[in-house]
């Protein structure tokens, strides 16, 4: 029997959706025999009675989920996310350049510093890479601080509004689509598909019409799922680490191009988990050391 504990954070508890997904994990570590025990940030003292962490908490290096990330394995514990998750995935230049570096296809990309960002630039990037382009902050998640932009003045405005939170800037082709594909993985395997649909006429997950409607989730069975998408996000998973990830990745033409590697990607009851429910089970067992 293994002792764990689920790293969480009060806003996280409010949503009904991501409460359920807690209350699952917990389920799921009973009917294995474990343990499971939720943390808060007044807790973290007892981190060191547990032999595994999940975090389930917002993740950035300024964030306690990080500080948590850290104690857990100093003292030897099995944690998820891995520290160095965090680091690399809320860094996208990190992130960006290690999949270059393994040959994972991502969309044409550059990165500018403060002295890049000039109208004389985003003529040729735009001649280079197509209108519009994207801008991202590299610290960005949940789509924000992504921006498209369709003129010079706006390339260098937009660039200079998100230099405010970072020394670089990222530039990216753009690829039209209604929907992203989001793989999660974990040490190498798969363990859910789902295809985000994007409100109509949105271009992001995060965007909601004007009438608040939000992204649909559509859950794909894995048995159903192209080998070709598995095998992208695999590899893009592998040059990360060996953590907890959510690759999203563009269907354009039959080819899968991936737009960015999630650490501590989100698991929402009747979302992410539709096709697979057995997500909860295969993260306990991981998390006790039994797979």
């Amino acid at each position: 029997m293994a002792r764990l504990a689920v790293f969480t954070e009060r806003y996280t508890i409010r949503s009904s959706v991501e409460l359920t997904a807690l209350t699952n994990f917990r389920l799921a570590a009973f009917e294995q025999g474990h343990e499971l025990d939720f943390l808060f940030k007044s807790e973290l003292k007892y981190i060191r009675n547990y032999d595994g962490i999940l975090i389930r908490a917002l993740t950035d290096p300024l964030n306690t989920s990080y500080v948590v990330a850290r104690h857990a394995e100093m003292l030897g514990k099995r944690v998820l996310d891995h520290s160095s998750a965090i680091l690399i995935c809320c860094d996208k230049v990190n992130m960006y350049r290690r999949l270059e570096a393994r040959g994972v296809p991502i969309p044409e990309t550059r990165y500018l510093a403060e002295s890049d960002l000039t109208a004389v630039t985003a003529v040729r990037l735009f001649e280079e890479l197509g209108v519009p382009l994207v801008l991202k902050a590299p610290n960005s998640s949940f789509s924000a601080y992504v921006d498209r932009v369709t003129t010079p003045e706006a390339f260098v405005k937009v660039g200079r509004r998100f230099l405010r939170r970072a020394d670089r800037v990222v530039v990216q082709q753009y690829m039209p689509s209604d929907f992203d594909w989001r793989v999660i993985t974990l040490a190498g395997r798969v363990l859910a598909v789902v295809k985000y649909a994007f409100a109509p006429a949105q271009w992001k997950l995060m965007d909601r019409t004007a009438e608040g409607e939000w992204a649909n989730v559509v859950a794909t069975p894995l048995a159903d799922a192209d080998p070709q998408l598995l095998a992208t996000a695999l590899a893009a998973s592998d040059a990360i680490g060996e953590s907890l990830y959510g690759v999203d990745l563009k269907e354009i033409d039959g080819e899968y191009y991936v737009i960015e590697v999630n650490d501590n990607p989100t698991i929402a009851a009747g979302e992410e988990d539709q096709a697979n429910p057995e997500i909860y089970a295969e993260i306990i067992r991981h998390l006790a050391g039994d797979g």
